[in-house]
């Protein structure tokens, strides 16, 4: 086992997937957003920082190839949980949250599968290109939720006239809602498409996996 700087930052990011989620348990709402939001991001950049280092310096290793997708993984699926967890569970944003996901499990079960074979079946553009599109569309949509919560704070005690006669601009806003609610929008829109994106390269990388895989399962099917 190699312990240089590019495999602890990947270790790190894989120690801070489940962060995302205890945020919620020991912080109240917004604070839980803004922490979740912070440590995902501050965990995505180390999947650009570690990758660059380690090419830069040469420090390319077994185990950080190991671990370096499996953070990956851990980020993005631990915090769609906690995003639809939180959510209305729109369909808009389940499905792709489920594409995503089961192409995860798929494609890890088919690495499983194939052992050291699966070392060999190199990672296309596709698949770094999902899995950035993955995580800004998360970073978003924990942004959104920042919104979404403080817009709850803004218009708690308002009723719906009130709230309507702000947002149209018939009443001062004095508390910034109108650009709240219009943080909320946007971030929770761009979110939601970038979701869709990602999830439409999740399942273009997977298929492609599949049938670069497919003649390796043959092999070993018939060797069977």
């Amino acid at each position: 086992m190699t312990w240089n700087l590019p495999n602890t930052l990947t270790l790190l990011r894989l120690l801070a997937a489940p962060g995302v989620a205890i945020m919620f348990l020991y912080f109240a709402r917004p604070i839980a957003d803004w922490c979740a939001l912070i440590l995902f991001v501050g965990a995505a950049l180390t999947d650009w920082i570690d990758g660059h280092l380690a090419r830069s310096w040469k420090q390319e290793t077994k185990l950080g190839a190991m671990l370096d997708p499996i953070a990956d993984k851990a980020m993005v699926v631990i915090a769609l949980m906690v995003i639809v967890g939180y959510s209305s569970y729109s369909p808009w944003l389940v499905l792709p949250a489920t594409v995503i996901l089961f192409r995860e499990v798929f494609v890890s079960g088919l690495r499983e599968y194939l052992g050291d074979v699966a070392g060999t079946l190199k990672v296309t553009k596709i698949a770094k290109w999902k899995t950035t599109v993955q995580m800004v569309a998360i970073a978003v949509l924990f942004l959104q939720g920042v919104f979404e919560h403080y817009v709850g704070m803004g218009v708690f005690g308002m009723d719906g006239e009130l709230v309507d006669a702000v947002l149209s601009g018939q009443i001062e806003d004095v508390h910034g809602l109108r650009w709240k609610v219009a943080g909320m929008q946007y971030a929770g829109d761009i979110g939601l498409v970038l979701l869709w994106i990602a999830a439409a390269l999740t399942a273009i990388s997977g298929t492609d996996y599949l049938l670069k895989a497919w003649p390796h399962v043959r092999e070993t099917r018939d060797e069977g």
